[in-house]
């Protein structure tokens, strides 16, 4: 930078770093994308899991499939890539390129850019390597183990670091629309991750999460579904208030709808995480409270696509030349679809239908698809001539990607809706009489293959479009040059970022909402009257606030444009106003659920063995496919509960020690959770659950041997691996830390109790009658077959599956007790002492 005179410098941008990002999103596009078409074509074909390597290498790969290709292992990473890699890439792209002109200012440290971009690369590719290797976490788009996530912290750090220092740097006093968002996506996405990834290590590969059960579901949901907001929205949000009125040459439709949509999203979106929860054990409170504030985004999310595309007005007739509009208000337009539909998917009626069927993959395809996938299409195409200082190579290999993209994304989407509403009807539909369900799970797999098979189709078809991009941005790029632009501005007089902190928040706006707020939460947590109380105070406040407005809504303008002059005030808002909606769902879950207060059932400890199969069956990603959580819906209670047993949809308690929760988001197989069943008489270590050991064994073998139309890959590593039973120790006393009340065992007692169940298992699959057979060992003694598989990680996962539902009644003394911080304890009393009196203490809904 050189000073050209007094008043003005010249700045050379860093436009270097933006064509890293830019180059960066595209590669790890095309991986996401061909990893997603893999996974789709699995649930079609079972031999796509690795078996398809025998044909394509002639007969040199021989085995019934891969450990590396299964769809519980790609899953993770076909989502990770096209989040994390090729959208985290893109959004980067544009904050950089952006930030720099908004402020005036080259990026406030070069070295800072290099760490970020490389950094973030580095992070990529470890995913890329251990989450095929069976290296998770168990939790939706948070399954990269602890030392990803803390690289993954550091570098988001030196991120914001970078990004702040610029903005205290720059030569524009007053911060523009897409700067709110890139802040609150910043301290956001910050607190989400941190939050949702505490763990302690077991090893330098595994750890535990210190939520468990139900609070571990909250928090995962609480940072799933914002995740999305402020990972996938609200950077590209930014993106679009600044390009496109650059793409279309028009100022933004209305700034003070800005305004509104930004305070108004980063506030209610954060409370919306429940809506994953509907008609589960999740506290009825807070299934309302995530409903209702879903409900809620409809006005924000169509206020910000609404300014978006009347942005565009006078400037429609360029949809017919420019592709970069053509993607642009394509994006828009998905991004209104989906912000519909996701409001309406979380009320509990419409959720009994999308939830658990591939409806919801649907919906979520249309956001990343269509809103992440054109917008940042239409952001390449507007940068890569800019970038590379010439013109895009071919406006028609272009306008091409936009229509195979399109006919692509609107196949997808229409077969998992139809897919996924057919089988939720399936799923549901009683058989006359009322008394049992018309139709088997397999049967409703089976009906959902053609849409399965168009699915894969449109993503293929998505994904080839996407290759026509990266091939354009390729020829533009070699047909120019790498240029960095150069700029001269203004230096206006330092008289920004001199509010402080104590001036900006203690004003009338602030204290007015903020008392407001508090008041309204009272409201919700206080027992009966006093709640009316804070009801009124709420009412009062509003009427005063209004009051001050109509006296002197002058100064809040003032007081509003004064905080777009002081950044840090500005964040610290933000801040706010993102905690605020966490911290009232999170902490009364992490004070009020413990296993003291749970009336009804209480699940039971793990034994060594146990968990072992458990890290097994979430090493494997079998919650991709299975859920371990019976809703409160009839269909499902009849279809996955045991016959006989009243209510039994999986309570609270009965999976308070499962740390990660394994409750699942998709069915492409049954529910588990009444999987397992009591000892077998006169056995300490055989249990007897739905099925027996040696049903387990085959269908482990050869899922087409339980059911010819089973989409599940065959495990034939699982006979061959051995069990870790070195690691049980630490694994237990870890477990001990966070809350699980493990007897304190030594390490030999641990080991002997993991090894005298293998052997147990074992014996019950290789003695008796109808032993069980495994060809690779054919002619070993029955001894010796006992003592191989008793160490094997098959006997470690079907100890596990014949656990799981397990539970002890917990018997209370004396009527229900309302409890602080539950308000479903207080609004309950009456209905519950009726419990209560007809004997019946079991519900803690």
């Amino acid at each position: 930078m050189n000073a050209a005179s007094s008043q003005t410098t010249t700045i050379t941008y860093d436009d270097r770093t933006v064509r890293q990002f830019m180059i960066a999103s595209i590669v790890w596009g095309l991986v996401g994308m061909l990893v997603g078409v893999i996974c789709a074509t699995q649930l079609s074909w079972w031999q796509m899991n690795g078996k398809f390597l025998e044909t394509i290498t002639f007969g040199l790969f021989k085995g019934e499939g891969l450990q590396y290709l299964t769809f519980g292992r790609l899953r993770p990473l076909h989502t990770n890539a096209v989040i994390f890699a090729f959208v985290g890439n893109m959004a980067f792209a544009g904050i950089y390129y952006s930030t720099q002109r908004l402020c005036k200012t080259r990026t406030a440290s070069d070295l800072l850019s290099k760490i970020h971009m490389w950094g973030w690369q580095l992070i990529i590719l470890s995913a890329a390597v251990t989450l095929p290797a069976g290296l998770t976490r168990g939790k939706e788009y948070a399954e990269l183990i602890w030392p990803i996530n803390i690289a993954v912290a550091l570098v988001w750090v030196v991120f914001a670091i970078n990004f702040f220092w610029t903005l205290a740097k720059r030569n524009e006093p007053s911060l523009y629309v897409a700067l709110w968002f890139y802040i609150a996506t910043i301290v956001t996405v910050a607190m989400l991750y941190i939050v949702n990834h505490l763990s302690i290590p077991t090893s330098l590969i595994h750890s535990y999460p210190i939520f468990g059960g139900l609070q571990d579901g909250l928090v995962q949901w609480w940072y799933g579904h914002n995740a999305v907001a402020f990972f996938l929205t609200t950077p590209i949000l930014g993106i679009m208030y600044y390009f496109l009125p650059k793409a279309a040459n028009r100022p933004v439709y209305s700034y003070r709808l800005s305004i509104i949509h930004f305070w108004s999203l980063v506030f209610i979106y954060i409370w919306a995480g429940p809506h994953h929860l509907l008609n589960t054990s999740l506290p009825r409170w807070l299934q309302m409270l995530g409903m209702l504030f879903s409900l809620m985004l409809w006005a924000p999310s169509w206020g910000g696509m609404l300014n978006g595309l009347l942005t565009l007005r006078g400037a429609w007739a360029k949809l017919r030349t420019d592709p970069v509009i053509k993607f642009f208000a394509a994006g828009i337009t998905f991004y209104g679809m989906a912000t519909f539909e996701g409001p309406l998917l979380s009320i509990r009626a419409v959720n009994q239908l999308s939830h658990y069927t591939d409806w919801t993959i649907g919906h979520v395809h249309a956001g990343a698809l269509g809103w992440n996938g054109f917008m940042a299409a239409g952001m390449f195409y507007w940068l890569a001539p800019r970038l590379w200082k010439t013109k895009l190579w071919s406006s028609s290999l272009a306008n091409m990607h936009f229509w195979v993209g399109l006919v692509g994304i609107l196949l997808y989407v229409a077969a998992m809706w139809t897919a996924g509403i057919m089988q939720g009807l399936m799923l549901g539909q009683v058989a006359e009489g009322g008394t049992t369900l018309k139709y088997e799970f397999v049967e409703t797999l089976k009906a959902i293959q053609l849409p399965y098979i168009l699915r894969s189709i449109g993503g293929t078809l998505y994904l080839v479009g996407f290759g026509m991009c990266a091939l354009n941005i390729f020829k533009t790029a070699r047909s120019g040059k790498p240029t960095d632009d150069t700029v001269e501005v203004h230096i206006p007089v330092k008289e920004y970022d001199r509010l402080r902190m104590g001036e900006a928040l203690f004003r009338d706006p602030v204290a007015y909402c903020l008392l407001g707020i508090l008041t309204l939460v009272l409201w919700f947590f206080l027992p009966p009257h006093a709640d009316k109380a804070a009801l009124v105070a709420t009412a009062i406040l509003v009427v005063k606030g209004v009051r001050a407005f109509r006296r002197n809504g002058h100064s809040w303008d003032q007081w509003h444009e004064s905080l777009l002059r002081n950044y840090l005030p500005f964040t610290v808002l933000t801040f706010v106003a993102v905690a605020i909606g966490g911290g009232v769902q999170i902490i009364p879950s992490l004070l009020v659920n413990r296993d003291k207060n749970v009336e009804g059932r209480l699940q039971e400890l793990y034994t060594p063995l146990e968990l072992a199969g458990r890290d097994l069956y979430v090493s494997e990603g079998c919650y991709n496919c299975h859920s371990q959580m019976i809703r409160t819906l009839m269909p499902d209670v009849m279809r996955y509960g045991r016959a006989g047993v009243k209510d039994d949809f999986s309570h609270l308690g009965e999976s308070l020690y499962d740390h990660p929760y394994q409750w699942g988001s998709k069915r492409t197989g049954p529910d588990l959770a009444r999987e397992g069943g009591p000892l077998v008489s006169g056995s300490t270590h055989v249990r007897a659950g739905k099925r027996d050991n040696k049903w387990h064994w085959f269908h482990f073998m050869n899922p087409r041997w339980a059911s010819e139309d089973s989409n599940m890959p065959p495990y034939p590593w699982l006979f061959e691996q051995k069990t870790d039973f070195k690691s049980l120790p630490v694994k237990i006393a870890v477990q001990r830390q966070i809350g699980v009340p493990f007897p304190a065992w030594t390490k030999d007692e641990i080991d002997q109790q993991a090894r005298e169940q293998g052997m147990a298992i074992a014996r019950s699959l290789f003695e008796g009658n109808s032993p069980v057979g495994y060809e690779p060992m054919k002619g070993a003694s029955t001894e010796e077959l006992v003592r191989h598989f008793s160490e094997t990680q098959v006997v470690a996962l079907i100890a596990y599956v014949q656990k799981l539902g397990t539970y002890r009644e917990i018997p209370k003394d004396g009527p229900p007790q309302p409890k602080p911080l539950d308000p479903d304890s207080y609004r309950n009393m009456t209905e519950k002492n009726e419990i209560y009196l007809k004997g019946e203490t079991s519900s803690t809904n």
